[in-house]
């Protein structure tokens, strides 16, 4: 079996490093923060894993074994860390991703629960139905706690034996599968795997002009009491006015209730302020204000940024980048869903010419998987 040095320990480093310790490899991880690493996109209190995805039919297929590589990995880990919330999705446009996703949702097979104003107002008293031309209400969906698996993750890691070295990179060299660290030490090893985020453009100069670092706001809230159970009950919501959607996930398992923004912020660089200001957390507020009834009611508990690594059309990179150097990037903000999946894939095309050439098309979401690419999570989905 090969080593092999995975560069980011977020959400798809770790993965992969799962997949391949799964494998028989020999892994190490560079990590230049603690892990879990407060600046990652990774490290969150959630993520949401939802089948609606406008007309990206492809991610919305991926995400059935999505769920299997979850159940993989949460019963290695002795731990679901997922909590079943359902979707509710919104519109005031007639047209576009509500409309599209419905579409593509029934075609496949899924059960879709339409909804009107009306019918919001009376099942989600919390909610203020203005403007809404088109809802529906899916019961698949649901939480996954980030943090705590991001903290899982690295603990099962450790428990077969990966190191994760706190370490800053100075330089990829993609034709070696090396880095070079901040200290002048050069780690090598028979494969790299970089997945270092929004900091994938800077230790890869090519990869800035198909991926740029943003720095993204996220709101937490405390509901007023009269609400507080009523919306640990509620499913995810997403929230998709053309001037300036956003998503909303409820308080479960313990965290609070987050509000986040569905556009991308300009460029940023992701060693800047983690912080949020005042104002950047009542733009957020703003467009949730309009939406929610009330939210002065509500108690704001903090405000923070985390940093989304973005490809233009929102679509993965998966790929080799060298003769033994994969690269994974572009992952935007719905990429952490499907982390055990890619760290699967990516470990079985290490091992097969045939399946890393497929690799790009799928994770693209262009491209059915290659035969073979899935094997994990389809003896999954049959025990």
């Amino acid at each position: 079996m090969a080593s092999v040095l995975v560069l980011g320990a977020g959400i798809m480093g770790l993965s992969t490093a799962w997949a391949l310790s799964r494998a028989g490899h020999q892994v190490r991880v560079v990590e230049q923060d603690p892990v879990p690493n407060p600046r990652g996109s990774s490290v969150d209190d959630h993520r949401l894993i939802r089948h609606a995805y406008g007309v990206q039919a492809g991610y919305m297929r991926m995400i059935a074994p999505a769920y299997a590589a979850w159940d993989l990995l949460f019963r290695e880990a002795g731990e679901v860390l997922h909590v079943p919330t359902g979707v509710l999705a919104l519109s005031e446009a007639p047209h576009g991703w509500l409309a599209d996703s419905r579409r593509l949702l029934r075609a496949d097979g899924h059960a879709v629960e339409d909804l009107d104003a009306t019918a919001v107002a009376a099942q989600y008293p919390f909610l203020d139905p203005t403007g809404i031309t088109g809802a529906f209400r899916m019961r698949e969906g649901g939480v996954l706690l980030a943090r705590r698996i991001i903290a899982r993750l690295a603990a099962l890691l450790a428990g077969r034996g990966v190191e994760i070295l706190r370490a800053c990179v100075r330089e990829v060299d993609p034709a070696r599968a090396s880095l070079v660290l901040e200290d002048g030490r050069l780690l090598g090893a028979d494969a790299l795997v970089v997945a270092a985020g929004p900091w994938g453009p800077r230790l890869m100069p090519a990869l800035s002009a198909r991926v740029r670092p943003t720095r993204q706001i996220l709101v937490r809230l405390a509901p007023p009491p009269d609400l507080a159970k009523t919306w640990t009950r509620a499913p995810m919501l997403l929230d998709l006015a053309e001037e300036g959607g956003f998503y909303a996930v409820p308080p479960v398992a313990g965290t609070p209730l987050k509000i986040g923004d569905h556009r991308f912020a300009p460029v940023a660089d992701p060693d800047g302020p983690r912080e949020a200001t005042a104002e950047e957390a009542e733009t957020i507020l703003a467009f949730a204000r309009r939406r929610i009834r009330n939210l002065d009611r509500y108690r704001l508990l903090s405000a923070s940024a985390c940093w989304y690594d973005v490809e233009a059309a929102e679509r993965f990179i998966l790929e080799k980048a060298g003769p033994a150097c994969f690269l994974m990037s572009g992952f935007s903000g719905h990429g952490f869903k499907f982390g055990p999946l890619l760290g699967l894939a990516m470990a079985r095309a290490m091992a097969r010419p045939d399946l890393a050439e497929a690799l790009p098309g799928w994770a693209a979401g262009t491209h059915p998987p290659p035969p073979g690419l899935l094997e994990d999570v389809t003896e999954e989905r049959r025990t």
